[in-house]
C-alpha cells in the first residue's frame, strides 16, 4: 500500500516538463554553484520538475565542512524563491540537533514541501565519518501539484527494498554523485528502475571528473535520453504514458481509469 502525502494538488500534471541537470560543482566556491543552479532553474519552463545532482552546491567538501553547513541556510532561501511554479529536487548537507545529514529536499512554490535524510551512506567515500544516516521510514511518495514523486539519493539506488517503497510513483528523482568507475551501473540501474516501477526516472549526476556525467530521463517504457552536452535536458511529462504502460504490462501497479 503506497503512502502518499499531498501538497498543492491542482491536477496540472499534463503541463509539466521534466528536467535533468548536469553541471560542474566548483569547490569551495559555493555561491558560484548556487548561481549556476539558479540560472538553469530560471531558464527552465514554468511547470518544470527539475532534478539537480547530489550536493551540487558544495560537493563533499570535507576540508571546509563548517562552511558547507553555514551555506545551507543561504541555499535554502534562494531555492525557495526560485521554486515559484516549479518543482526543484536536490540534496543539501545540514546540521540538525547536533547531527549532520545529507537531506533530499523538494522545493515548490516558495517552500520545502518534503525532506528526508539520506538513508544509505556510501562508506567507500567516507560519508559515514562525517554524517549520520537517516531512516527508511520517511522514504515515501509525495504528491506535488498532481505528480506522485519519489526520491532515491545516489547510493540508495542499489537497494531493492527502497525501490518497492516507491511503487506507484509517477516520477522517481535520483540526485547523485556517482563514481565514474561504475558508470555502467548507474545507466543500467536508472533504466531498470523506470522499467520495473513503470514510471519516469529523472536522474541527475555531476559533471565533475570523478562522476559519471550520465544525467538523463527514462520513460515508463524504458526509453533513455541522456543529457550529453546539455546542462538541462527537458522531456514532456505524460501521466497517460504511465497509465498506458501499467495497463498494457500489468504487474500489479495501479493506473488511472
Amino acid at each position: 500500500m503506497e503512502n502518499i502525502i499531498n501538497f498543492d494538488n491542482t491536477n496540472n500534471e499534463s503541463e509539466y516538463k521534466l528536467c535533468s541537470l548536469l553541471f560542474d560543482t566548483v569547490t569551495p566556491d559555493y555561491n558560484t554553484n548556487l548561481q549556476t543552479l539558479l540560472s538553469l532553474v530560471n531558464q527552465a519552463s514554468d511547470k518544470s520538475l527539475i532534478v539537480a545532482p547530489e550536493v551540487c552546491l558544495t560537493g563533499y567538501d570535507y576540508d571546509n565542512f563548517e562552511a558547507v553547513l553555514d551555506f545551507a541556510s543561504v541555499a535554502n532561501e534562494a531555492i525557495k524563491k526560485a521554486s515559484r511554479n516549479k518543482i526543484i529536487i536536490l540534496t543539501i548537507i545540514e546540521r540538525r540537533d547536533g547531527e549532520i545529514f545529507n537531506f533530499a529536499k523538494i522545493f515548490h512554490n516558495g517552500g520545502v514541501v518534503y525532506e528526508r535524510a539520506k538513508a544509505r551512506l556510501f562508506r567507500f567515500g567516507d560519508e559515514h565519518k562525517y554524517m549520520s544516516e537517516g531512516a527508511d521510514e520517511p522514504i515515501e511518495i509525495v504528491e506535488v501539484d498532481g505528480i506522485k514523486i519519489g526520491v532515491l539519493i545516489c547510493f540508495e539506488l542499489r537497494f531493492k527494498e527502497l525501490w518497492q517503497k516507491l511503487e506507484g510513483a509517477d516520477v522517481i528523482a535520483v540526485p547523485s554523485w556517482w563514481g565514474v568507475l561504475r558508470t555502467e551501473h548507474f545507466e543500467v540501474l536508472t533504466q531498470t528502475l523506470a522499467i520495473l516501477n513503470q514510471c519516469f526516472v529523472v536522474a541527475s549526476d555531476s559533471l565533475n571528473a570523478e562522476c559519471t556525467k550520465m544525467s538523463g530521463i527514462i520513460t515508463p517504457h524504458g526509453k533513455v535520453q541522456r543529457n550529453g552536452n546539455k546542462p538541462c535536458l527537458e522531456v514532456e511529462y505524460s501521466k497517460k504514458e504511465i497509465d498506458v504502460m501499467r495497463k498494457y504490462m500489468n504487474v500489479g501497479i495501479t493506473w488511472t481509469e
